[in-house]
C-alpha cells in the first residue's frame, strides 16, 4: 500500500506532535512532550529535575521548531506551515542535514520508543508504539509494517537502533515517493 507525503506528514502532526489536539503545533503540545518523555523513558518516574531537563529541552526545541515554520509569527505552527518546513529542510536530505530541531525531536523519539532502553526498538515495542495512536483491531497488519522496515542487518539484531530509525525517519520525511520501507515507520497508516 502507498502512503503519501502530506499524508505522512500529516501524521506526524495530528498524532506525534499536536498532543493537545487544537490543530495546531504550539509551546504547550512541546510543554506535554516534556512530560510525556519524562513519564514513559523513567518508566512511572519523573522527577523533578529530569522534568525540568525534559522541560528545557521541548522549550529549546519549540523555539528552533517555530523559527523554521512560524512564518506568520503568531505563536502557532499551521499544518501548511509544518509541511512547507519539513519541505524546505528535509526533503530530499539525509538525516545529518536535518535542522538540529528535527534531530533532538527524532532522538528523543527514539528513546520514548525504546521501552526497555537496550538501544533496540523491537516488535513488542513498535506495537505498543502503534496501539497508542490508532484503533486496531488485528496484531497481524501492524507486525507486517514492522517487517516491511527491517533489513538484513535488523533482522540479525532484532529491531531498529538509534542510526537505522534516523535513517528511516529522514526517509519518511525527506522522500516524497509514496511507497518506501519508511514509510511504515510509525505503523500502518
Amino acid at each position: 500500500m502507498a502512503y503519501s507525503w502530506d499524508n505522512r506528514v500529516d501524521f506526524v502532526v495530528r498524532y506525534m506532535y499536536d498532543i493537545d489536539n487544537n490543530g495546531v503545533l504550539d509551546e504547550n503540545d512541546f510543554q506535554c512532550m516534556a512530560v510525556r518523555a519524562c513519564v514513559v523513558e523513567g518508566k512511572g518516574d519523573c522527577s523533578a529535575n529530569r522534568l525540568a531537563e525534559y522541560k528545557k529541552l521541548m522549550k529549546n526545541l519549540w523555539v528552533e521548531i517555530s523559527e523554521i515554520a512560524d512564518d506568520d509569527k503568531d505563536g502557532k505552527i499551521s499544518n501548511k506551515e509544518f509541511k512547507d518546513a519539513v519541505r524546505k529542510t528535509c526533503v530530499g536530505k539525509k538525516y545529518t542535514e536535518f535542522p538540529q530541531a528535527m534531530k533532538a525531536f527524532i532522538e528523543s523519539n527514539f528513546k520514548i520508543l525504546d521501552i526497555n532502553s537496550d538501544g533496540i526498538v523491537g516488535i513488542e515495542e513498535y506495537r505498543y508504539n502503534c496501539i497508542t495512536r490508532m484503533a486496531i483491531d488485528d496484531v497481524a497488519p501492524i507486525d507486517k509494517a514492522f517487517e516491511s522496515l527491517l533489513n538484513d542487518n535488523d533482522k540479525k539484531v532484532g529491531g531498529l537502533n538509534l542510526d537505522r530509525y534516523q535513517e528511516l525517519y529522514a526517509e519518511f520525511l525527506g522522500n516524497t515517493a509514496d511507497n518506501h520501507p519508511a514509510v511504515y515507520l510509525f505503523g500502518p497508516l
